[in-house]
């Protein structure tokens, strides 16, 4: 049985960006008390630990110090004139909010435990719910992320000279951690999303593959809106599993956001709990060492059930689909899994299908000649 971290105290779910905003926090406690009724952290293979905030300089490894500082304001309710600059608005993706800066730089610091925690051997794979932030760049916030956790944990395995697969399949492109990586063969960053003709951010297309040395190191598989579980996991497996078993990795880290659901009331793609699952699946295979990272997610019961999911496959436990009744008294939800599949007619069906097998197809022209394949 694996040996897994869950990083997570309640800390991490309190804050609110803004009452009506679709990124609620609070879901991270969703999820662990679903696992906790799961009696999850029972036993001696599975831990639940604490995480600590990031400092300054751990952001600095990839964040401005400019930047930083008009967060810090920002989060002290000061008046930032140039806000915008840094793509901050009262009514936009990324409001500022009382506490901004602390709320922002303890995912940071979980994801660095995480990542420890493997790289010492104290655990086969780390599950950084809160985690997973994957649109921040380094001088501006983006898609609802302020720090991006997964550029500054991947550079911390590149300090210690480890070759590293960045998998991420939530139903945005992984533009933040893309770029960071574009110009090296040392990261191999593989997205499959929505494409961004469809949805923010708009980018991860075919032709994204890197530059200068790291051609062929960033990888994007856009998908059709309605693409469901069949299309999904074949043009996961066409392309993700090849890949990643020729480069090798010392280790996976994984953006394991679950806004590829059907009901989820942002995107398109109509994945169910089985297709995620089936996903999570693949990326254990091939994960030496595995630091997982949350991510996407605006259906409050669908992500509490997917990552309850995903952290069954980690640690390599099979969880009853009944629910307790305590957290469905709390909650109302009842299944674990999903039991019904959306209704896709032939069309949708056949234009997911015919979408994929094009992308496919351009990325073993484009991509694969790269990697001897």
């Amino acid at each position: 049985m694996a040996e897994a971290a869950f990083i997570y105290e309640v800390t991490l779910s309190r804050h609110i960006l803004r009452e009506d905003h679709p990124l609620r926090p609070s879901r991270l406690q969703y999820t662990y008390e679903l696992l906790e009724a799961y009696n999850a952290f029972n036993g001696t293979t599975s831990k639940i630990v604490s995480p600590q905030p990031a400092d300054e300089a751990t952001l600095l490894a990839f964040h401005t110090k400019d930047y930083i500082e008009v967060v810090k304001r920002l989060s002290r309710g000061e008046t930032v004139f140039n806000q915008a600059a840094y793509n901050f608005s009262a009514y936009g993706d990324n409001p500022p909010y009382e506490g901004m800066y602390e709320a922002s730089i303890f995912p940071v610091g979980a994801s660095l435990i995480g990542a420890q925690m493997v790289t010492e051997g104290e655990v086969d794979v780390a599950f950084n719910i809160s985690g997973g932030l994957h649109h921040a760049a380094p001088n501006y916030a983006s898609g609802f992320c302020v720090f991006n956790d997964a550029v500054i944990a991947i550079k911390s395995f590149l300090q210690k000279g480890l070759r590293v697969a960045y998998i991420d399949i939530d139903a945005h492109h992984g533009d933040g951690v893309q770029n960071a990586f574009y110009g090296t063969d040392r990261v191999l960053t593989i997205s499959i999303h929505e494409s961004g003709r469809y949805l923010f951010p708009g980018t991860g297309d075919v032709t994204e593959i890197g530059t200068g040395a790291g051609r062929g190191y960033a990888v994007n598989i856009p998908l059709y809106p309605f693409t469901d579980d069949t299309t999904y996991l074949w043009a996961f497996r066409e392309i993700v599993s090849p890949l990643v078993s020729r480069f090798k990795p010392d280790i996976v880290v994984s953006q394991l956001g679950c806004d590829t659901h059907h009901l989820d009331p942002l995107t398109h793609l109509m994945l169910t709990t089985e297709g995620y699952t089936e996903a999570v699946r693949e990326i254990k295979k091939f994960a030496p060492k595995w630091l997982a990272l949350g991510g996407g997610g605006y259906e409050m019961g669908v992500v509490a059930r997917s990552w309850t999911l995903a952290y069954g496959i980690m640690t390599e436990r099979e969880w009853s689909d009944d629910i307790a009744d305590s957290y469905q008294e709390k909650y109302g939800l009842k299944k674990l899994r999903d039991e019904d599949k959306p209704h896709l007619d032939d069309r949708r069906r056949e234009q997911g299908e015919n979408f994929a097998r094009q992308k496919v197809a351009e990325l073993k022209q484009f991509v694969f000649q790269y990697h001897g394949l």
